[in-house]
């Protein structure tokens, strides 16, 4: 039966009413009871859909406003989603959607502290059926042609670190076109996120699905680093104050095969970065930038094109177990199987074209020492170019850095990794030496008070096994001062040292000229016959015996050494009285000095003793072997014998109370076989008084002088001595000292008062001199003498003076110990400083310091507390301490006598510096003590002789 037309299109408009009834009203409102019944039974939290929206025609799907959780307080919430769906996926067996949006969604994600994720709580979800394996399935067929999330935003929250973690993005904006599932589909993409602080992420690229690829470019900005440092700090012991990231790369990413990574036009910038270590500062940047970088995961190579950074400041330290803080908080957790694994796969290249840091400043401190030692270096510049961790060619180098503000070094040059080597130049200059003293003291008792290093030269490493390193160059060594640890006594001293033309090479050690500025040295002879440099050397404990053979000696050539105005002292303190003279103006030079070589070195050296009596050295000899070859000739001019005086009372029974000596010495060393040529002139010879001693020779020493004087009153001595030095039994200073024990002087007396008639001084007695109590120093009138006196020597010059300087111990023993006193506390008040001046004189004691410094030099001088200082106040204690020091020390025989012999020179150089007088007509006797006058006053005698 044929249907009419319009019966037709009466049922075509009711199927159409009733399909729109259907899909606009009816199953709309079906899915969304569903929905929300299922949301009733299932949902552990309150949650429901508002909306549901469709069009059968066009097939649009909108689901308006759902809310999973408290309703102030959603886990997961939207205000629309929107999905179009076209038609042909009815045939082209792919789901295919023309737009899906999602706008306004909200989602907490939410990590209890025992691990428990919000999100995997939210629904009651029933066993899933066991899914059988097929090796042939894919992802699901999809393909939508615009994905876009709008203004969406995430709160994540974590409270498994001890430090929770919590931070939230806003305005979350993702626009993907064309997305599939397909094979060889890319969509394109844009993401876009704001987060905490200003932190922003921007993602441009294309994104496939299968196989999973993915290129375009990625952006951070303003990201801070606090906002996910509590996962690092579970890591590592490290507090975060500040640090920001941003970070921008392009990129291109595929897992089809493998693992394929490509980073290009990598930018990373990190500024403020603040970190410590249990509330100590650690490490504090400024700024670091990477940039034109680019990485490639299957190549397993980083090419970082440049690295700009500022401002870094860091703390370092060895702890006194040797272990380093940072290796301590930065040690690796990796297994032993993952660094096995690690170590078969091929080596990372990294190539660096150009990295600047600037303004770098560390702080070392070492505390393995006794006493912690701390280097500053900064600020540090430092220029890498070139850099390849694979490559067999160097990379550039150059640093330059202040040490502990004055000391500089500067290194430039290159370097390579495969293999090993170095091409470097290497300047310091100002480096304080000082730092080594706490390295030092565990070996030797000295203290470094001052030195300055300085080096420019040339460091060549060729290879580590075995060791080809070349440095050649110069180094100097400016204002040493070295003391003796127990005594703080000068041991060592010398203004500057320059080593020019070094060049050593592992086995060998040339250097061209050694040039010594004002060198000191000072050697003591102890009570007990021990030296100063004796008990030095820390005794260490046995080292373990080796097995290896000895190895041949360095091979050392020096070639030459100059010394310019050197000195040194000298001192017995195992003779009484004591014996102390010293060595000035030593001037001069010695020649090549090379152990592998038995040409002797030339030696020509002069200076002067107790300032004005000349000495001379010259000859050969050859240092490393001096028993080999010897020839030296050694000339003394005018000593003084009244320094001799504790050796000739020691050795031939009297005091030498005037005379000078005038010494050659020839000493010729053939092969050990001795031949000396000696010859000893003393002029005006006179002993003083007997001294008893036990070593003196039983012989009538003042016949002997007289028998041995000249007509000039002179004994001149002509001593030859041979003899072989391998013998132990052979010696040569007994037949020396056996020759000085017959010399004696001649006591003579002058008339004072005739010669005071000739500078019209009347009958004036210029005998004596006034000084003041524990003082050299000449007074006015002691001036107003001296300048007569030297006047009428002046019409005499075939006299001479005698000059003895005389101490008082009532006088100068109290002034000499308060002087004392005052140099003891300075002294120890310049141990305990870490900087103390040169001259601890320079250091101001208020009554404070110097009650307290008192205290403690009583205390280590163990002098007795009387019982009765208990009663006394603290000030009147302090003072009681002061007087009993002052005490202990005023009957001290060796202050006494420097200071008669400092005023009997006083004397002699007024006259020769002041009053023109020649020296050699001057000579200084030996000291004796006296008595003060009325005045206070302590008298120092002058004796007229003749030549």
């Amino acid at each position: 039966m044929r249907m009419k037309p319009k019966t037709l299109l009466i049922s075509l408009v009711a199927a159409l009413t009733l399909y729109a009834l259907l899909g606009f009203v009816l199953l709309p409102a079906i899915a969304l009871h569903l929905v929300n019944k299922q949301l009733e039974q299932r949902a552990t939290v309150p949650a429901q859909l508002d909306d549901i929206k469709f069009n059968p025609f066009t097939l649009e799907l909108t689901l308006h406003g759902l809310h999973i959780g408290e309703p102030q307080q959603p886990e997961v919430a939207f205000s629309r989603l929107y999905a179009n769906l076209q038609i042909d996926s009815l045939w082209t067996r792919a789901v295919h959607l023309r737009d899906l949006e999602l706008e306004q969604a909200s989602t907490r994600v939410h990590f209890a502290e025992n691990g428990s994720l919000n999100l995997a709580e939210l629904f009651i979800l029933p066993e899933s059926p066991e899914q059988p394996e097929d090796s042939d399935s894919g992802p699901f067929p999809l393909r939508i042609d615009r994905l876009a999330l709008i203004d969406n935003s995430l709160q994540f929250r974590d409270l498994r670190p001890a430090e929770p973690v919590e931070f939230g993005y806003d305005a979350v904006d993702i626009e993907l076109t064309n997305l599939s599932t397909l094979p060889e589909d890319n969509a394109l993409m844009q993401v876009s996120a704001s987060g905490p602080y200003g932190a922003r992420i921007d993602w441009e690229g294309r994104l496939g699905i299968s196989p999973l690829t993915s290129s375009g470019t990625l952006r951070i900005s303003e990201a801070r680093l606090a906002t996910f440092w509590p996962y690092v700090q579970e890591q590592l012991p490290l507090t975060l104050h500040q640090g920001s990231l941003d970070l921008s790369s392009e990129y291109q990413l595929s897992l089809a095969s493998e693992t394929e990574l490509l980073l290009s036009g990598v930018r990373v910038q990190l500024s403020g970065l603040d970190l410590a270590s249990a509330d100590n500062p650690l490490l504090r940047l400024s700024s670091l930038e990477i940039s034109d970088t680019s990485l490639d995961l299957a190549r397993r190579e980083v090419h970082l094109g440049s690295i700009r950074s500022q401002g870094l400041e860091a703390w370092a330290a060895r702890q006194a177990d040797g272990q380093i803080d940072w290796l301590q908080l930065l040690q690796p957790g990796t297994s032993a199987t993952e660094q096995s694994a690690e170590s078969e796969e091929a080596p990372w290249r990294i190539l660096l074209t150009d990295a600047q840091l600037r303004d770098y400043q560390l702080h070392l401190t070492d505390h393995q020492p006794p006493q912690p030692v701390q280097l500053d270096i900064g600020p540090l510049n430092l220029d890498l170019n070139d850099f390849d961790s694979l490559a067999e060619t160097p990379f550039q180098l150059s640093l330059d850095t202040a040490l502990n503000t004055d000391g500089q070094l500067n290194i430039t040059g290159e370097v390579g990794i495969n293999p090993i080597s170095a091409d470097l130049q290497v300047e310091t200059r100002d480096i304080d030496l000082t730092l080594a003293q706490a390295y030092i003291e565990p070996l030797v008792r000295l203290e470094l008070k001052s030195g300055l290093l300085g080096t420019r030269s040339r460091v060549q490493l060729s290879q580590l096994e075995p060791l080809q390193l070349q440095v050649t160059g110069q180094a100097g060594v400016q204002q040493l001062h070295v003391v003796d640890g127990p005594a703080k006594r000068d041991l060592l001293k010398w203004q500057s040292l320059q080593l020019d033309e070094i060049d050593y090479r592992g086995d060998s050690l040339s250097i061209g000229k050694v040039n010594l500025q004002q060198p000191y040295v000072r050697f003591i002879i102890n009570r007990d016959m021990s030296t100063n440099f004796s008990d030095l050397v820390v005794s260490q404990p046995a080292a373990e015996a080796s097995d290896s053979t000895d190895s041949e000696p360095m091979a050392i050539r020096i070639g030459g050494i100059d010394i310019a105005n050197g000195s040194a002292n000298f001192a017995d303190f195992s003779l009484r009285p004591n014996f102390a003279t010293g060595i000035e103006q030593l001037n001069g030079h010695i020649g090549t000095l090379d152990n592998q070589s038995p040409k002797a070195a030339a030696v020509d050296l002069s200076g002067k003793v107790d300032r004005y009596a000349p000495v001379s050295i010259k000859g050969s000899l050859t240092p490393f072997d001096p028993l080999n070859s010897l020839d030296i000739a050694t000339r003394f001019q005018n000593v003084e014998l009244t320094t001799l005086t504790p050796y000739s009372g020691k050795f031939a029974g009297y005091r030498i109370r005037k005379g000078r000596l005038n010494l050659d010495l020839h000493y010729q060393i053939d092969q050990g076989q001795l031949k000396a040529d000696n010859r000893l002139l003393l002029e005006d010879l006179q002993l003083g008084e007997r001294v008893d001693s036990p070593d003196a020779v039983d012989l009538p020493v003042r016949l002997a002088v007289a028998l041995l004087k000249d007509t000039k009153g002179n004994i001149d001595i002509e001593l030859p001595v041979a003899g072989d030095l391998n013998n132990p039994e052979f010696s040569v200073m007994p037949i020396v000292w056996q020759t000085l024990r017959n010399l004696v002087l001649r006591a003579t007396q002058a008339p004072f008062k005739f010669i005071a008639g000739l500078a019209g001084a009347g009958d004036t007695d210029l005998s004596q001199l006034g000084f003041a109590a524990g003082s050299a120093e000449l007074n006015p009138e002691a001036r107003q003498t001296l300048g007569t006196l030297s006047t009428a020597l002046q019409e005499r010059p075939q006299l001479i003076l005698e000059v003895e300087g005389i101490s008082a111990i009532s006088a100068d023993g109290p002034a000499l110990a308060a002087q004392r006193l005052e140099h003891e506390m300075r002294q120890l008040a310049a141990s305990k400083m870490r900087r103390p001046p040169e001259n601890p004189a320079e250091i101001e004691l208020d009554e404070k310091d110097q009650a307290r410094l008192v205290r403690e030099l009583h205390e280590q001088r163990a002098l007795p507390v009387p019982e009765q200082w208990k009663e006394l106040s603290r000030e009147e204690r302090d003072l009681a301490m002061r007087q009993a020091l002052i005490e202990s020390w005023s009957d001290s025989p060796l202050p006494l006598r420097r200071l008669a012999q400092q005023r009997a020179a006083t004397i002699k150089d007024w006259l020769v510096d002041e009053g023109g007088m020649e020296a050699e007509r001057i000579h200084l006797l030996d000291a004796s003590e006296g008595a003060a006058d009325s005045n206070g006053l302590v008298a120092t005698e002058l004796q007229l002789g003749s030549r």
